[in-house]
């Protein structure tokens, strides 16, 4: 049973509804005496009991039937002025099943404060005046039906409404979430199995496409949970979450369609589209890695400290790394997301998966394109980096630098696209990685149906390479002989040649 949280009667709104008072219960208690203190059944009898105030006769049924009456009296109904006060966001009223207001009774007696704060002594009466009815021989007719009172903030949803309106402009909606309203609709009906939630007696669910909107409008802009709050007229907390939900989605959803290691079709096409934009035969893919900056961990705090970005912006700032491998078009076929900060490229690469594969011998007959931060190997191809570039050590940098710039192209629209890449997230550093998972595969999402960034938003942004030499920068003496051939090649037979591999 519920109590409601209007007030007690008092004693003037006693004797306006009841002005015949019983005799009984005209004995006043002695004046330093404390009022009704407690009311309790005992053998199927209500026993009201002050310091010299007893009533209870277990013999008479006249007075145990009145004494019940008097407790059925005694039940409140809900102030209409109360309610008028009470914020029309905090109230759900009751729902009516028949004609007239539906009210949800309850005992009250004259209480002292001490025990009118204490729950324990209200939920006590409410089960007393229950049973004394129960006892009383009512009839437990069928109650109307009552919804409960729910404490729930009524916030605006005006700008959700308006931007989910097929009137909205395109153009507004595109600078908003990144993606045109067609995208935007698809990843809503690509997510829906998985995110849809049922209604409960309590309350609606959130629709599936408010849910997307939070976590791509959260991604998009970057801006604290507090403002995605206001925006769709939800709570923070609320929000946090269907950012975590979504992205795990996307990441468990959509990774294995839109972001995967190429099969033997697709890696000859790329190959040979590279081949065709540089003349560098068996390209298989650009490997670029940047920084996404963080709120200083609370453990190992010294493996996530980025010198690069500390002396750079003269702050004292932090960082986790994010590894990509790119095709010509500037969507990812493979990530490496979470390795601290202070890790240069070239261990990044030696922890990441794409390593692993080329050890077991399924990168053979394929180059991968690195900057000059991760080495030279049987596999990865890098620009020449000592001093006094021949002819054609200087031609064949200008080729790597063509096919890494696709790389690093990719990279400024991925951190311009998604604006929480820009900044320190508020998003735990052990759940960040999903969430960067999903920049990059809503990423590759909008590179494959040609989405375009507004320039308002490009220009804004501009991407700073943070590569650093590594200690080994050769680390094969075929992948010498080979680089230099392509170099040759390049330079004397028209941008063709074959390689060492």
């Amino acid at each position: 049973m519920e109590i409601s949280s209007c007030p007690f009667l008092s004693s003037d709104d006693f004797s306006q509804f009841y002005p015949t008072p019983y005799p009984e219960l005209q004995t006043s208690p002695p004046p330093n005496s404390p009022p009704w203190k407690k009311r309790r059944k005992e053998n199927d009898v209500i026993e009201i009991t002050a310091d010299d105030v007893v009533l209870k006769d277990k013999d008479s049924s006249n007075n145990n039937t009145r004494i019940k009456e008097i407790l059925s009296s005694l039940l409140m109904f809900e102030d209409e002025n109360e309610r008028e006060n009470q914020p029309e966001s905090w109230l759900i009223s009751p729902q009516n099943s028949g004609s007239g207001p539906v009210h949800t009774p309850a005992p009250q007696t004259q209480l002292a404060e001490a025990e009118v704060n204490d729950p324990k002594q209200k939920n006590k009466r409410s089960r007393t005046a229950t049973d004394s009815q129960a006892g009383a021989g009512a009839a437990p007719a069928t109650a109307p039906s009552t919804q409960r009172r729910l404490w729930v903030k009524d916030r605006s949803k005006d700008w959700w409404d308006k931007c989910s309106h097929p009137d909205y402009p395109e153009q507004e909606f595109q600078k908003s979430f990144r993606m045109s309203k067609a995208t935007f609709n698809m990843v809503c009906e690509e997510l829906e199995p998985v995110i849809t939630k049922k209604d409960t007696m309590l309350r609606a669910a959130i629709p599936v496409r408010q849910r997307v909107a939070v976590c791509i409008w959260r991604l998009a802009t970057g801006e604290p949970l507090r403002l995605v709050s206001k925006r769709f007229g939800l709570g923070i907390s609320t929000c946090h979450k269907l950012v975590l939900e979504v992205c795990a989605a996307i990441k468990t959803t959509l990774m294995p369609r839109f972001l995967q290691w190429p099969d033997d079709a697709r890696l000859s096409e790329i190959k040979d589209e590279y081949e065709l934009m540089s003349g560098i035969p068996n390209v298989g893919g650009s490997i670029y890695t940047t920084h996404i900056p963080i709120i200083a961990p609370k453990v190992n705090v010294g493996a996530y400290f980025n010198k690069r970005h500390t002396e750079r912006n003269q702050k004292t700032s932090y960082s986790i790394t994010v590894q990509g491998v790119v095709d010509p078009n500037g969507v990812f076929t493979d990530v490496c997301i979470g390795w601290p900060g202070s890790m240069p490229d070239d261990k990044v690469l030696e922890q990441s998966a794409l390593f692993q594969r080329a050890n077991r011998g399924l990168l053979n007959n394929v180059w991968m394109v690195g900057n000059s931060g991760v080495p030279l190997m049987d596999w990865v191809l890098v620009p020449y980096t000592h001093k006094n570039l021949t002819w054609t050590q200087h031609s064949f940098n200008e080729k790597i630098g063509d096919i890494q710039k696709v790389a690093r192209d990719s990279f400024c629209r991925l951190k311009r696209r998604w604006g929480c890449l820009q900044k320190r997230t508020e998003v735990k550093l052990q759940e960040l990685p999903v969430v960067l998972g999903a920049c990059c595969v809503l990423h590759n999402i909008c590179e494959m149906r040609k989405e375009v960034i507004d320039p308002e938003i490009a220009n804004s942004f501009e991407l700073f390479d943070d590569e650093m030499l590594p200690e080994n920068a050769v680390r094969s003496a075929t992948a010498i002989q080979a680089r230099d051939h392509i170099a040759h090649n390049l330079l004397h037979h028209g941008l063709g040649g074959t390689s060492f591999l």
